[in-house]
């Protein structure tokens, strides 16, 4: 606690990243954007110890980009892992940095927020965290995109009930797999000035990235048409939020409208946090 203030930390690990978060203890959850935000490279294997390294320099990062002085140390944290062999490092990295509770998104921890899903245990962390925070900032329905490693597309119906989504490559997946052809090259996945390439790399970001776009303009054709055929979309439009990787350029090109979001699965994670408290005892 510095200045009469407790801390949140929310802590999204990916395949690819880890985004870290800093909230007030005392904020409107995911009403209000991060303090700041820091992201590290997510490695393959780490210790805990070694992640707990890391959190030290992360924490002096977002410490100064908050403008708090001192050394921060947060009251609690929230972590979404996606890796399961990197949750329990950083599960006890979190521990020995935190002078409180650290909640792991997962089955038995709270949401706020009805499921219909065949088996909620599926649902990743990160979908939970992108759909808590949705439902709360831009109301029932709402749909989300979160690119990353895979590109997911979440639902959120009129009744305010999370009721699935898709799940499809990510872009750089895309490019990933096209280099594993005979003689292609790799190519950085980003936007090409026309669709019709002139030379091989051209052609493999045309296709790589005008094609992740028109995948998700499809998709998102059809999930409004399920959405309305089932009477779930509600009346007028329903607001659609990306977030993620690139998400801003990516945005530019898709032909609906979408509002970017970078720090919407973090806002969804100090959510939780707020949902899952334990009544105080007078």
């Amino acid at each position: 606690m510095l200045n009469g203030c407790a801390y949140i930390l929310t802590v999204d690990v990916g395949n690819t990243f880890i985004r870290f978060g800093l909230f007030a203890e005392d904020s409107a959850a995911a009403q209000e954007c991060p303090l700041a935000t820091c992201e590290i490279t997510t490695l393959a294997r780490i210790t805990a110890d070694e992640a707990r390294m890391r959190l030290v320099q992360v924490m002096g990062a977002l410490a100064a980009d908050a403008g708090v002085p001192g050394v921060l140390t947060p009251a609690a944290a929230v972590l979404s892992c996606v890796v399961p062999a990197l949750e329990r490092p950083w599960k006890a990295a979190l521990s020995r940095t935190c002078t409180g509770r650290v909640l792991t998104v997962g089955p038995g921890l709270k949401t706020g927020m009805p499921v219909r899903y065949d088996d909620p245990a599926e649902i990743g962390p990160d979908r939970i965290g992108d759909a808590v925070a949705a439902r709360a900032v831009y109301g029932s329905p709402c749909i989300v995109i979160d690119l990353g490693t895979t590109t997911n597309i979440e639902v959120i119906d009129a009744h305010g009930t999370f009721v699935g989504g898709v799940i499809a490559p990510g872009l750089a997946l895309g490019a990933r797999s096209l280099s594993a052809a005979a003689r292609l090259p790799q190519v950085e996945p980003s936007a090409p000035t026309h669709v019709i390439g002139r030379n091989t790399r051209e052609a493999m970001r045309s296709g790589v990235v005008l094609g992740e776009v028109a995948r998700i303009d499809g998709m998102l054709d059809m999930v409004l048409a399920e959405m309305r055929a089932t009477k779930t979309a509600g009346e007028g439009d329903v607001p659609i939020v990306i977030t993620g990787d690139d998400a801003k350029a990516l945005a530019a090109l898709v032909g609906h409208s979408l509002t970017v979001d970078d720090a919407l699965t973090l806002r969804g994670l100090a959510e939780l946090y707020h949902i899952n408290q334990k009544p105080r005892r007078v």
